[in-house]
């Protein structure tokens, strides 16, 4: 392997462990919060699958960066500059109904994504996928459940769900955007060519969206920076709280 394909595939592998754990934390803010006890163990499971897909990508990545470090440095100990997640997953976790919305856009976007990550030329990427993908089945089915209640419930409920499609669709341009790092492994048959989804989640969106009464917004803007490193300041906040432990012990074996 090249230097060059080297080093997309370290980028494109951070970055894929980078949007997981981000929305995995975010997802884990719910736990204790949750609206009744068998949601509040969902919220917990869901945290953890995307934990754990992020220690995988992430030790992936400490394996190709071949510099000392590993899984837990990657999480714990690089700033917010240095993260190239999807915006939308650092946004703070809002009302339920913003959640859900959320967890709806990232479930679809992957139900498509990872089937396509699973026939990947490179094996780690291939499995980790493989294991991503039936956890995604459930996550899509949960998400998608609760939009539907949420629109057809209450005006409260209905009211909130609207506002939150409104606010957070112009946040899913992004990840459907494609740069050279990407484009370069999607030729050579290991990445995903995630340009292509975007008629094929729209359509799904939108035929949950429609069926919960919801109304999908209009394309009138769009945000975008995360993958380079430029992200909005909730982010810092959140890597703050999640970091603390790990630097203010750096080395400490538990």
């Amino acid at each position: 392997m090249s230097d060059q394909m080297k080093n997309a595939l370290l980028e494109y592998t951070t970055r894929l462990g980078d949007d997981a754990v981000v929305l995995g934390h975010r997802i884990s803010e719910w736990v204790s919060y949750g609206p009744f006890l068998e949601e509040d163990i969902a919220y917990g499971n869901v945290a953890l699958d995307y934990i754990g897909r992020a220690r995988m990508f992430y030790a992936y990545a400490a394996e190709l960066a071949d510099d000392g470090r590993d899984e837990d440095d990657f999480a714990y100990m690089r700033n917010d500059r240095e993260y190239h997640n999807l915006l939308l997953l650092e946004l703070p976790k809002g009302d339920f109904a913003y959640s859900q919305v959320r967890q709806l856009f990232a479930d679809a976007y992957y139900t498509l994504m990872l089937p396509h990550l699973l026939h990947s030329k490179d094996e780690r990427l291939s499995a980790i996928a493989a294991k991503a993908i039936k956890e995604t089945k459930y996550h899509l089915r949960r998400s998608r459940d609760w939009v539907l209640r949420l629109g057809e419930g209450t005006d409260e409920s209905h009211r909130r769900a609207q506002k939150a499609l409104d606010q957070l669709w112009g946040y899913t341009h992004e990840m459907f955007d494609m740069d050279d790092t990407e484009q370069l492994l999607a030729d050579a048959g290991i990445g995903v060519d995630v340009s292509k989804l975007r008629d094929e989640w729209l359509a799904m969106v939108t035929e949950i969206v429609t069926n919960a009464t919801l109304t999908v917004p209009e394309d009138s803007w769009a945000v975008r920076g995360g993958r380079i490193g430029y992200h909005t300041e909730n982010l810092g906040h959140m890597l703050t709280e999640m970091q603390i432990v790990h630097r203010s012990h750096p080395g400490c074996k538990w």
